[in-house]
């Protein structure tokens, strides 16, 4: 079950990445000084990416105790 270990620890991965790109597109949109409202679609935009980048990490680390569970 190596192989699950394997596609578990690389999907956790591109999901810690959309996280980190959720968390960088939040914090230029603050400092890009927007008024409430332009700044508010931002951040919904970013909460989607948030939100699909914890479900990949989650799901994959599931895989991973999954393989080391089998293996």
């Amino acid at each position: 079950m190596d192989w699950l270990i394997i596609i578990g620890a690389v999907m956790s991965l591109v999901g810690l990445a959309g996280l980190l790109a959720s968390a960088f597109k939040v914090m230029k949109a603050k400092r890009e000084n927007l008024d409430d409202a332009a700044l508010r679609a931002r951040v919904q935009k970013a909460m989607a990416l948030n939100m699909g980048g914890l479900a990949l990490s989650v799901i994959g680390l599931m895989f991973v105790i999954l393989g080391v569970s089998l293996s």
